[in-house]
């Protein structure tokens, strides 16, 4: 087998036309990164297209100018340590607390889980934290609901970044007043519960008048799209609506549009994934009146999304009125969701042409992934000089629509639950994504933190905890 003039890496450095005779012991070479790096043969750990050299076998496939990486440092092996590492898997709730800096719960103050699990819900987007914390009053409408309401939000977000448990009583007070159905009372005289979905309904409303929209880039560009509010240009997605007659030919199909800031899965009995639910509502069949035939008649109602938003909010349709009982019975069943999310089936062909490009940087970096996987491996052992550094990503809208998602893939955020049998009673939680596998769970003022298999077990089918609320945000792609 003949000798290789290959590239060493070690850490940030690069050994160039190092000699990797493969008729020889792979001990020789690795005594040959011992004298360059000061890596004790024993702590080296040599790589090469995912395979990993052997001490007493070249099993790794060279040839000349490839790179390998050399993972190990000059260091010595730490003692271990007198008292056992803990992991964070084993801890218990006193020592993760201690262990992990946890964000702030929310008081409840009767029957108000409801808005607390809203709002840390919202709060998991960067975005809409960063444009309230730049909201001031407006001047030429200082007592309005809506004016009240975005500054009562801006005052909890505020409070919650100074990491101890907000009691929300502002926020409260301003959304019974905004909204009374919020305020009232059951015959003990303490709040009723109420459906968190029409919270967060309410909330978005209420600061959609008064949040502007980032247009910045607009008013230097005027082909750049410019929008009155932040939530529209965040939150807000289009509808490309088609009605079709079935019982004739002569009547002209209609088109129009229809705004959303959320999306409805709908659950029926040949439902079981969140994507089915959605397309299910997609396409219907409606009876109304045709001008055409003078009577009533069958239409298709074709919905296609033309426009998505950087962050998608899905409603799962788990309440039904039942009006012997006067309650919004739950339906228990279980729909499975996904963590990364793919909407481009629920696009119109115009929208889905233009996510190609952004869809294939992301197929390339993945197929650089799986080609190299010491790419990875090398990621991990770089991790401590990514910490200080901010990782750049590509964007992830349309250059001339802000706010917009451009790829068609999202990431699950934060999850709202609720547990129970009826919107009006049971208990709201919220389930927000921190870092990697770690999300943390808001039970009020409860705080702990649980893992990405805690959260997909929240599909439903019993009385735990059942998704109600999805919010998903842009997937992103770190710069190459």
């Amino acid at each position: 087998m003949p000798a290789y003039k290959v590239k060493v890496k070690w850490g940030r450095e690069l050994f160039p036309d190092i000699e990797a005779n493969t008729d020889e012991d792979p001990l020789l070479f690795k005594a040959q990164l011992y004298a360059l790096t000061g890596v004790a043969p024993e702590r080296q750990k040599v790589m090469c297209k995912g395979g990993i050299l052997k001490d007493n076998e070249w099993n790794l496939q060279l040839k000349d100018g490839a790179t390998v990486l050399l993972l190990g440092s000059r260091e010595q092996v730490p003692e271990e340590p007198i008292t056992p590492v803990k992991f964070i898997e084993d801890m218990n709730e006193a020592e993760m607390a201690t262990a992990m800096e946890l964000p702030p719960g929310l008081t409840n103050l009767g029957n108000t889980c409801y808005m607390n699990a809203t709002v840390q819900c919202l709060h998991a987007v960067p975005e809409l934290r960063e444009a309230l914390e730049k909201y001031r009053v407006d001047s030429e409408d200082p007592g309005s609901m809506s004016t009240a309401m975005t500054t009562a939000m801006k005052s909890v977000f505020k409070q919650m970044e100074r990491g101890n448990v907000v009691t929300p009583i502002l926020l409260l007070q301003t959304l019974h007043r905004a909204s009374p159905q919020f305020s009232q009372v059951g015959e003990n005289g303490t709040y009723r519960q109420q459906d968190a979905n029409e919270c967060w309904s309410e909330l978005l409303k209420m600061m959609q008048q008064k949040i502007p929209a980032s247009n910045d880039k607009a008013t230097e560009d005027s082909t750049i799209k410019k929008y009155n509010s932040f939530i529209e240009q965040y939150f807000g997605g289009t509808f490309e609506v088609k009605m079709s007659c079935t019982e004739t030919e002569d009547e002209e199909t209609t088109m129009a549009k229809e705004q959303f800031l959320q999306l409805s899965c709908f659950i029926s009995t040949e439902v079981k994934y969140m994507h089915n639910g959605l397309k299910s509502r997609m396409k219907e069949q409606l009876v109304k009146r045709s001008e055409t035939l003078g009577r009533d008649a069958t239409y298709i109602r074709t919905s296609l999304i033309s426009r998505l938003p950087a962050y998608l909010t899905i409603q799962f349709v788990r309440f039904q009125y039942k009006g012997k009982e006067g309650i919004n019975a739950k339906v228990l069943k279980d729909i499975k969701f996904p963590m990364e999310f793919d909407a481009f089936e629920l696009c119109t062909s115009e929208l889905q042409n233009k996510l190609c490009p952004m869809r294939a940087k992301f197929k390339e970096a993945e197929d650089k992934h799986l080609e190299t996987d010491i790419k990875a491996i090398a990621r991990d052992s770089a991790a401590a000089d990514e910490k200080d550094k901010k990782i750049e990503t590509e964007d992830y809208w349309f250059s001339d629509d802000p706010g917009s998602n451009n790829s068609g893939y999202y990431t699950l955020q934060a999850v709202l639950t609720h547990k129970g049998r009826s919107s009006s009673s049971g208990h709201y939680v919220a389930w927000v994504k921190h870092s990697g596998d770690i999300w943390f769970k808001f039970d009020d003022d409860v705080v702990t933190s649980v893992t990405a298999d805690d959260i997909l077990r929240l599909s439903g089918g019993g009385d735990w905890h059942c998704a109600y609320v999805l919010l998903y945000g842009p997937k992103l792609l770190k710069k190459q």
